[in-house]
């Protein structure tokens, strides 16, 4: 038996735990709403040109004849899939809701712009960049969360954002692009 005094003397190990980094600082955040509001209400409005013509679009007619010539089944269909996605995912963007999922949601429909355009040079005005930053940027934000100004922030499954749901939410993107890629001609 170890009498108190015993235990008293013999040195402690020093325990230093280190603070955890705050990742939401409000310039954090004011960036990602930042990022959020450009890249979401772009790809809305890209999307509104392919549903309503707005903008200088096609409307749904013209983006469906676009969508057959570039060997799409069904393209005035796809037209609306595209045009639909487009919106919802960059409205979802814009204001944080489902961030993960509507990142997932442009960064699927990018890759199939992406496929379409080809890549035949990097720089515009035939190549891919515009694309390519705008599937990263939406990739980027299902990775880390909306942050603070977000509608997530009100969802209990979605207020603290986690990887995972970030990183299966582009998986699943990349998934449904490749299948929708498939159907092409």
């Amino acid at each position: 038996m170890t009498s108190p005094s015993a235990t008293a003397t013999k040195p402690q190990a020093a325990t230093r735990v280190a603070a955890p980094l705050a990742l939401s600082t409000p310039g954090h955040d004011t960036g990602l709403l930042l990022l959020r509001l450009v890249l979401g209400l772009t790809m809305a409005a890209h999307g509104s040109q392919k549903l309503f013509g707005w903008f200088g679009g096609g409307g749904i007619s013209g983006t469906g004849q676009f969508f057959t010539a570039s060997g799409y089944p069904a393209g005035e269909s796809m037209a609306v899939v595209a045009g639909l996605t487009e919106i919802l995912g960059g409205l979802g963007l814009a204001v944080g809701l489902l961030t993960p999922l509507a990142g997932a949601a442009v960064v699927g429909t990018m890759i199939n712009a992406i496929a379409v355009h080809g890549t035949g040079s990097f720089f515009a005005p035939k190549g891919i960049e515009y694309e390519i930053l705008l599937t990263a940027g939406a990739a980027a934000l299902a990775l880390t969360g909306p942050g603070r100004y977000a509608v997530d922030r009100l969802l209990p499954v979605l207020r603290a954002h986690r990887l995972a749901h970030g990183a299966l939410a582009v998986a699943l993107g990349v998934v449904l692009a490749a299948v929708t890629l498939l159907a092409r001609n």
